[in-house]
């Protein structure tokens, strides 16, 4: 059975007061970051509702849209007030903690309890492929960065290589939800109709229409939320002295995720490695070819459109990250030690974005 972190809901209405009452903008931001990590677990909990209720084909849609929307709303919202700085690093952020910290804490607890946790070889590799992908999307156009002088191509080479990456991004989902499904059940079906049955015999909120309005509820309120912690976000690095890139890329990035990695958690304490496996590494996924293209084309429309040029301590983090799940998924097992590998070079990379300025 998961925490509930429902009870972290009373910081909505804290952090709309603290902001009317303009109060110190760390307080704001602590508040507001609070407030968003159990309303993402909500909007999780709904999503996976209608994919159950919808199928596997429609499932899939949904969680590539919703699965990480906390995180592309916050992403959305500091791009239009142009912060692209925070943007990209909560990406990256996204990108290292899901298959760094999330995949570590799930390596980790499920190797104390049993001394070798199996995944399904074929799956891993496939995921793995797919954050090389990832990494080269990010490499390419900074390094392009440095040799093309000119603004507009650099933009145009973002907005190919983000049309790219969308299209492999579901080109992978035909892979994993259709033609080879079964890689990827990994028992997970029997669990989730076993939760299901248990969940609709406990309360009315597994209709389609409860989950839908849950949905869009929650959505708005992420939106709000979003709309405080991104506002204040730049005066509260400055008071706590920290920089946005580390703000974003270790703060905002954990408190978009914080919620639903707690599935990848129980799932690897069940000896389901790969659940928790596809969960963590999946999510990296969505962000680096479904939530990064889009917010690329989306802010076309803006007046200072986002390319896709990464620092070069936030490739290298990317890459490293992609380098070591590779590494750690070849063998199709896994114990607690690869498990605080995982976590050690989680913590040096946030070490390092620390001391960046």
């Amino acid at each position: 059975m998961k925490l509930s972190l429902n009870w972290l809901l009373i910081f909505v209405p804290i952090a709309a007061i603290l902001e009317h009452i303009h109060a110190g903008p760390a307080v704001i931001f602590f508040a507001s970051c609070l407030s968003i990590v159990p309303l993402a677990g909500i909007m999780g909990h709904a999503t996976e509702i209608l994919a159950d209720r919808a199928g596997a084909a429609v499932g899939g849609l949904l969680n590539a849209t919703f699965g990480n929307a906390a995180e592309l709303i916050i992403a959305y919202v500091a791009m239009s007030k142009g912060l692209h700085d925070v943007v990209k690093a909560s990406l990256v952020g996204s990108i290292i903690g899901n298959i760094l910290l999330v995949l570590g804490v799930s390596t980790l607890a499920g190797g104390l309890r049993y001394k070798i946790l199996r995944f399904n070889i074929t799956a891993a590799s496939s995921g793995a492929s797919m954050l090389l992908l990832s990494a080269v999307g990010l490499l390419v156009p900074a390094m392009y960065a440095h040799m093309a002088k000119n603004p507009e191509s650099i933009r145009e080479l973002s907005t190919e290589i983000s049309v790219v990456l969308l299209a492999s991004y579901l080109f992978s989902l035909v892979f994993s939800l259709k033609t080879h499904k079964y890689l990827y059940d990994g028992g997970a079906a029997a669990e989730a109709a076993e939760e299901t049955d248990l969940a609709e015999g406990e309360n009315s909120q597994g209709s389609i229409k409860g989950a839908m309005l849950t949905l869009m509820v929650s959505t708005v309120v992420v939106a709000w939320m979003s709309e405080i912690l991104v506002g204040v976000v730049e005066a509260a690095s400055e008071s706590m002295g920290l920089t946005n890139v580390f703000v974003g890329i270790i703060v905002v990035a954990v408190v978009g995720n914080a919620a639903e990695h707690s599935s990848a958690v129980m799932m690897a304490l069940k000896d389901k490695m790969d659940v928790a496996f596809g969960i963590a590494v999946g999510s990296s996924i969505q962000i680096a070819l479904f939530v990064a293209p889009v917010l690329v084309l989306c802010s076309l429309s803006m007046d200072k459109p986002m390319d896709l040029v990464f620092t070069p301590p936030e490739v290298m983090a990317v890459i490293i990250s992609v380098l070591v799940v590779g590494q750690i998924s070849q063998d199709g097992e896994s114990h607690w030690l690869e498990g605080v590998q995982l976590l050690s070079v989680y913590t040096i990379l946030a070490f390092v974005f620390f001391h960046i300025r």
